[in-house]
């Protein structure tokens, strides 16, 4: 094979690691019921496909090819580990005489791997915190670091808890499997955090070269729409409907080169015109219901900039108005911010700035850019360049994500030649 056509191959196993890794890992833990073994059999598949297919040519259907070897693989690590634990011949012999490994059973539940990892690892006898991070892990593939960054705790926190979750996992027994309809409702809360928590990394990357992971954010919304039909409750709906309203906006946040671009500066005309109408219809179904929740509000939020043609003709007062609900229902720092800043864009730069340096002062943002970020711009709305390049400093500072780091940089710049 010239050499031209293995190095082809080769790239193409490393975007299939990119783009189906988790979805391999998901069938492989419901195969062989552990998550370290699914993990090794993971590995294991993806450096026999490097080494097997520029010799054998790439299989009709790579996705199955790397289940089941992953699984013969596993097959074998717990043959050669027998003589030193014989409590694993069972389970090597039952794994070794299933009848076709690739079965989905038809038991009405959603037929999706990924999503029934996502309710084992978000089953109850799991702390919450516990809940997320090892869903982010283990379905997304997200680094230690990147959690640890959305939940703004240190990393070693969040290794501990992923370590206990595995533990309590095996240990409990809990069933690798989507819950009866009769307890999903219960279930229901943390499963959609996870999910929109998966989408906001898609859709403002923690850190890295890049403003956006596409990838994550279409795996969220792919994962909503599945929920949807399990479980058409009034929130799941609404954060459907935020996921695709947000993600309507993409291909207008960012430059040809990367480069940040602010909503007051986008060109709606590249705003994703089918998603904007689906989220907004949705928002619509769920308002009619009469339900409203957190991810509704913050749906119907996300469709009244999606209705406004420029950021001048935004109703705020409409935005405002779902904030403060949205503080009741949902009260958080982050929350709060938001509010200043769209009371800002309604009542005006001074009015917004005393309500962000009060939360400010209460100390549970000092260390996120954003919040200071937005300091620095009304500051910069108001002329006090000095605490502009302050704040912007500060925000600098705090920031992971490089497309953010060069529009900081930028704007510092423009506050200097303006002195």
């Amino acid at each position: 094979m010239a050499e031209t056509t293995v190095a082809q191959i080769r790239q193409l196993v490393e975007a299939l690691y990119r783009t189906e890794s988790r979805r391999v890992f998901a069938t492989l833990i419901r195969l062989l019921g552990n998550f370290d073994l699914a993990e090794e059999a993971l590995h294991d598949a993806f450096a026999a496909a490097s080494a097997q297919w520029p010799q054998e040519g790439v299989p009709a259907n790579p996705r199955a090819w790397l289940v089941s070897t992953g699984r013969f693989k596993a097959i074998d690590t717990l043959r050669r580990r027998t003589r030193f634990d014989h409590s694993l011949a069972e389970l090597a012999s039952k794994l070794d005489t299933e009848a076709n490994a690739l079965d989905i059973a038809d038991d009405s539940q959603v037929e999706d791997d990924r999503l029934r990892l996502i309710f084992t690892c978000c089953h109850p006898a799991l702390p919450p915190e516990a809940q997320i991070a090892l869903t982010l892990r283990e379905i997304c593939g997200l680094t230690t670091e990147e959690i640890a960054s959305a939940f703004l705790v240190a990393p070693s926190t969040l290794a501990q808890r992923i370590v206990r979750a595995k533990a309590k996992i095996r240990d409990a027994g809990i069933p690798y499997q989507v819950p009866s309809k009769a307890d999903l409702p219960d279930r229901l809360e943390t499963v959609l955090q996870v999910i929109y928590l998966v989408f906001n990394e898609g859709y403002a990357a923690s850190s890295g070269s890049s403003l956006t992971r596409a990838n994550l954010s279409e795996e969220a919304i792919r994962l909503g729409r599945l929920l949807m039909e399990l479980l058409p409750d009034t929130e799941v709906v609404g954060l459907l409907a935020l996921m695709l309203l947000q993600e309507s906006r993409r291909t207008a946040r960012t430059s040809p080169t990367g480069d940040l671009i602010l909503l007051e500066d986008q060109d709606r005309s590249l705003w994703h015109a089918v998603y904007m109408a689906e989220g907004r219809a949705l928002v619509q179904q769920v308002l009619a219901a009469g339900r409203v929740g957190a991810y509704t509000v913050q749906a119907a939020i996300a469709a009244v900039h999606a209705a406004a043609p420029s950021t001048a003709e935004t109703a705020w007062d409409q935005i405002v108005a779902w904030y403060d609900l949205l503080t009741q229902l949902n009260p958080s720092p982050v929350v709060e911010l938001n509010r200043a800043v769209a009371i800002a864009m309604r009542d005006g730069p001074a009015v917004g700035l005393q309500l962000i340096d009060d939360i400010l002062a209460q100390g549970d943002l000092a260390n996120y850019h954003l919040a200071h970020a937005a300091r620095a711009d009304l500051c910069r709305r108001l002329g006090q360049v000095a605490a502009a390049k302050d704040a912007y400093q500060q925000a600098l500072m705090l920031t992971k994500q490089d497309p953010e780091r060069r529009f900081l940089e930028k704007r510092l710049r423009e506050l200097s030649q303006e002195t």
